[in-house]
């Protein structure tokens, strides 16, 4: 889950200490786990950065090579029995704390600030982090750093989807990838909960009810 890490020409051009990105994916699905990614950024930084949900698959999947290749990176995850016990937006929290502690214990120190996307950070929400930390709304388009942790949290994500979707095939996850689509629902209400299934997502709650009555 762990990049090699850059070169130390690269970390002594930082001024002010190492900057990292953190963003999320997987907080909607009604299956599989959330993921986080973190990322220190190369010189010079990959080009064509955004948002992943604005990239073409080919295009997310050409800059994750380029990231991983060039970048140091953490990867968090939280497996669906701890969403459900802590709650989506806890187990959130939870996937960036992990991921930036694998990155920084690849880098062999603590970052100065994280750049996370959204507007909460995990500091003093989360027992894990222990970093500075600056919330940034719309920061997976206007960060690099951000946009190239929510390439590699959604390219990781997708992966253990269609690997998952060998094991319960009638989900469709290969292609909903754990999302409340009309054929995902429609499965649900003919085969019932998986055990990849977050039990505390009210759609998922409701469906087992119905499979049970």
């Amino acid at each position: 889950m762990l990049s090699g890490t850059p070169s130390r020409d690269f970390c002594a051009s930082l001024r002010g200490g190492l900057v990292i990105g953190v963003d999320e994916a997987g907080r909607g699905p009604l299956a599989g786990p959330v993921v986080a990614a973190a990322v220190l950024l190369c010189k010079p930084r990959p080009a064509g950065l955004d948002d992943s949900k604005k990239l073409s698959p080919a295009r997310r999947a050409e800059l994750e090579v380029t990231i991983r290749r060039r970048c140091a990176f953490g990867i968090g995850v939280v497996d669906v029995d701890q969403i459900d016990r802590l709650n989506i937006f806890g187990a959130t929290m939870l996937a960036m704390s992990l991921a930036v502690a694998r990155l920084c214990e690849a880098l062999g120190e603590d970052c100065a600030e994280v750049l996370v996307d959204g507007n909460l950070t995990p500091h003093g929400r989360c027992a894990e982090w222990r970093w500075p930390a600056r919330a940034i709304v719309g920061g997976d388009a206007i960060e690099p750093c951000i946009s190239a942790a929510s390439i590699i949290a959604k390219e990781y994500r997708d992966r253990l989807m269609v690997e998952a979707a060998n094991e319960h095939p009638h989900y469709g996850w290969e292609r909903n990838k754990g999302y409340g689509t009309k054929d995902h629902m429609e499965a649900l209400r003919r085969h019932g909960p998986s055990p990849l299934h977050r039990r505390s997502f009210a759609p998922v709650a409701q469906m087992e009810l119905f499979s049970a009555g």
